[in-house]
């Protein structure tokens, strides 16, 4: 069985519509709505299905342009963050694509978009029907929101922007908070399998909607376990851990155990994983139930600082959330 491991490098796609991300403009969308160019689902071809307006696209499709200028949308990021880089999917769009596209982003306090100071992301570039565009892009600087140009019109399926959330205002003070949060600033940075549901999942604000809305790796037929390494926010004086496997009946791990450490220094996330199965144990192996939340006090690094955590599961399978409560430093 492949020993290949994912590397999410800490990015998520802070488009998506959980973190409070959405549309707040677009010059047209006659032919299929703005709104479903931040779906996290993959978007799908539906054979033969037409509404008033023409063919139904899952994607944000304007009409043919005939007067000067271009479309375009803006999307308002649900968390301020820095974009490293960008996906422009044009899947199911074949000669309604845009010739080019181009990527803007600017940092404000108000949805005003007519006083923006847009700053360039991505220069204007050709795009292909039916394709994923990836473009890397090299500013640090923090931003609130995006705006998407297309060259003159046409549709594309999705955008993703993979990036990291600000922790700059994040100000705990002496609460106990879920140091785990998604929303927050926490995130996977690798794990060595996600078939069925993305690693990040897991650190998802809420209950999980079904399994899709968790972690869940392929049936391992071979010796071993499955794991997601994540980073979490800076946190000491740890008193409680959530697992839940909600959703997962016939397909939870059967055990769990956990891993942390404290690295204050930025080291890669390959050198990471070497590390990690030195790590201190969190918590040991211990059995897990089908469609439940357990509750684990911590006992074994009561007095210990952390930020990277190591979930292990037995053989395999799934799970919906994870939250672990302690004191931000």
């Amino acid at each position: 069985m492949s020993k290949k491991i994912i590397f999410t490098n800490g990015l998520i796609d802070l488009a998506q519509p959980r973190l409070g991300s959405k549309i707040i403009f677009r010059t047209d969308d006659f032919f299929a709505s703005a709104k479903r160019i931040i779906d996290p689902a993959a978007p799908v071809f539906k054979d033969g299905l037409f509404d008033k307006n023409g063919k139904w696209m899952d994607g944000w499709e304007s009409r043919r342009k005939r007067t000067p200028g271009h479309d375009y949308l803006i999307i308002k990021l649900g968390k301020p963050g820095s974009i490293s880089k960008v996906d422009v999917d044009t899947t199911h769009f074949n000669g309604n694509q845009p010739s080019m596209i181009s990527i803007e982003a600017c940092n404000s306090k108000s949805n005003n978009f007519k006083n923006f100071k847009w700053k360039s992301l991505v220069i204007k570039k050709k795009v292909k029907a039916n394709s994923q565009h990836i473009f890397k892009t090299s500013s640090k600087s923090v931003f609130t929101h995006i705006k998407l140009n297309i060259f003159p019109d046409g549709g594309v399926a999705r955008i993703r922007l993979y990036g990291s959330i600000s922790k700059k205002n994040n100000n705990f003070g002496k609460k106990i908070i879920n140091l785990a949060s998604l929303l927050d600033g926490a995130s996977v940075i690798a794990c060595n399998n996600e078939h069925f549901g993305k690693a990040e999942n897991i650190l998802a604000p809420g209950k999980a909607k079904n399994m899709g809305d968790g972690w869940e790796t392929r049936r391992r037929r071979d010796k071993g376990f499955d794991w997601l390494i994540l980073n979490s926010i800076n946190g000491e004086k740890i008193n409680k851990i959530e697992i839940s496997t909600h959703h997962f009946k016939g397909n939870f791990p059967s055990h769990c155990s956990l891993q942390a450490t404290f690295i204050s220094s930025k080291k890669s996330s390959s050198s990471i994983v070497k590390s990690s199965n030195k790590w201190k144990t969190l918590m040991k192996k211990t059995s897990l139930k089908a469609n439940k939340t357990h509750v684990f006090k911590n006992k074994l690094m009561k007095n210990d600082k952390i930020n990277f955590i190591k979930i292990n599961i037995f053989p395999d399978g799934g799970i919906s959330r994870f939250k672990i409560f302690g004191k931000a430093l």
